[in-house]
C-alpha cells in the first residue's frame, strides 16, 4: 500500500474487502465500510482490523446494514465504491406510465433494490466520483432496461459515467468478467463557479495492466490434505453429468486444469464453488480423482496480496482461518478481482490529480 493518502473513499456492500484493498493501495483512505454478512464481516476484521458494520457512526441490526443508516450519517468522501447486489428493478409500472404520458409522482423504479440505497448516498453526499461493479449479465438484464435505468439514474444526478466489462484475465490466470461503471461529477451538477475541475479524458481502454500477471503455477499448493479430494459420489456425478451434455452436443459440465498449470487459465471462480467445485477441480496423476482449490489458492486466484492470504494459510498458525471452508469459498466466489480494482481506482485517482480535483 501507498504510503501517501491522497483522497477519500466509503467501502459499500464491501464482502471481504477486495475494492478496499484497490482503492487502498491506489492512495485511498477508507472513512466507512459496509456489509451486512456477519461470516464475511469476520473475514474483513482478519484482514483490516475492522468490522465493517460503521457501528461508530450508528448502530443497527443486523449490523452493517447500509439500508438502514441514513444517507446523511454517511461520511464525507471524495470517492463512493460499492459491488451492489443485482436485483431485478420492477420497472413495468413505471415504464408504462411514462410510454402512456401519465403522472407517476414520485415513483422510483430502483426503489426496494440496494442500487437505490447507493442512489441515494451519491444525491446526498455528491463524492467526486464513484466506482460500482456488478456482473456481466447485469448490461443484458430485462433486455438492457435493467441497465439503462441504473445509468439514467446516475446521470441524472449529475455525474459522467464511463462502463466497461473487464475480464480480469489480464491480470489473473481466471477468465472473470464483470462490469465496471465508474462516474465523474460535473461542474454544472455544482452551484455555478463552485467546481472548477471536470474529469474528461478518462478512459477505459486505457486502463493500464502494470505489472506482470499471475500465472497459476504460482497459485496451486503442491501439496495438499485429502479432504480437499472429491469423494466417489461426487466425481461420478460431475462425469455422468459431463458425459449427458456432450452426448448433445453441449460444453456444459466441469473443468479441469492439469499439470504443469504454467500458462493455464481457470474457469470463473463462482459462490457456488462449495458445493462441488465443478468450474475448477485440479488433477491428481496420482490418484484417481481430481480434487477443490484449496481456500488459499482461491485467495490467490482472486489476486490478494500475501498479507490476506496467510489467513488461509494452514501452515500460519499464527493467523488462524477466519471461517469455515464453505464460507471462505462463498466469499472468494464473490469477491472482485483485487488486481483489476487496483488498476481502475489508480487510474481514477491519476485523472481527479491531474483534472486538480484532488
Amino acid at each position: 500500500m501507498t504510503s501517501q493518502l491522497s483522497f477519500s473513499f466509503i467501502d459499500l456492500f464491501a464482502g471481504i474487502g477486495g475494492i478496499r484493498l484497490g482503492f487502498e493501495a491506489a492512495g485511498g483512505r477508507c472513512v466507512m465500510s459496509a456489509e451486512y454478512d456477519k461470516y464475511a464481516q469476520k473475514t474483513y476484521r482478519a484482514f483490516f482490523g475492522e468490522s465493517p458494520d460503521f457501528s461508530e457512526i450508528m448502530s443497527v441490526s443486523p449490523p452493517g446494514d447500509i439500508t438502514k443508516l441514513p444517507p446523511h450519517l454517511v461520511p464525507d468522501h471524495d470517492v463512493l465504491t460499492g459491488g451492489f447486489p443485482c436485483q431485478p428493478f420492477s420497472l413495468a409500472g413505471v415504464s408504462k406510465k411514462q410510454s402512456l404520458g401519465r403522472p407517476h409522482g414520485f415513483d422510483d423504479p430502483t426503489q426496494g433494490t440496494l442500487f437505490f440505497n447507493v442512489k441515494e448516498i451519491i444525491k446526498s453526499k455528491r463524492p467526486k466520483a464513484f466506482m460500482l461493479e456488478n456482473v456481466k449479465n447485469l448490461c443484458s438484464h430485462d433486455s438492457g432496461r435493467t441497465f439503462r435505468v441504473i445509468r439514467e439514474s446516475l446521470e441524472g444526478l449529475g455525474y459522467r459515467m464511463h462502463y466497461r466489462v473487464i475480464d480480469a484475465r489480464d491480470w489473473i490466470p481466471q477468465h472473470r468478467e464483470r462490469i465496471f461503471m465508474v462516474g465523474f461529477r460535473l461542474p454544472e451538477a455544482c452551484p455555478a463557479g463552485a467546481q472548477k475541475w471536470d474529469v474528461k479524458d478518462f478512459d477505459f481502454g486505457k486502463v493500464s495492466r502494470r505489472g506482470s500477471q499471475k500465472d497459476l503455477e504460482s497459485v496451486i499448493e503442491p501439496d495438499v490434505p485429502e479432504k480437499y479430494t472429491l469423494g466417489p459420489g461426487t466425481w461420478n456425478t460431475l462425469v455422468r453429468h459431463k458425459a449427458n451434455h456432450a452426448a448433445k452436443g453441449q460444453g456444459f459440465g466441469y473443468g479441469m486444469i492439469t499439470p504443469p498449470f504454467a500458462g493455464q487459465t481457470t474457469r470463473t471462480l463462482s459462490a457456488r464453488y462449495h458445493k462441488d467445485g465443478a468450474e475448477i477441480l485440479v488433477a491428481q496423476p496420482d490418484r484417481p480423482r481430481p480434487r477443490r482449490l484449496t481456500p488459499l489458492e482461491c485467495c490467490r486466484l482472486m489476486g490478494f496480496p500475501k498479507e490476506c492470504q496467510r489467513w488461509f494459510d494452514r501452515r500460519d498458525e499464527a493467523h488462524p482461518q477466519p471461517v469455515s471452508d464453505c464460507q471462505a469459498y462463498r466469499q472468494f466466489g464473490n469477491s472482485v478481482a483485487v488486481p483489476v480494482v487496483k488498476a481502475i481506482a489508480r487510474a481514477m485517482a491519476e485523472a481527479l490529480k491531474r483534472n486538480g480535483a484532488i
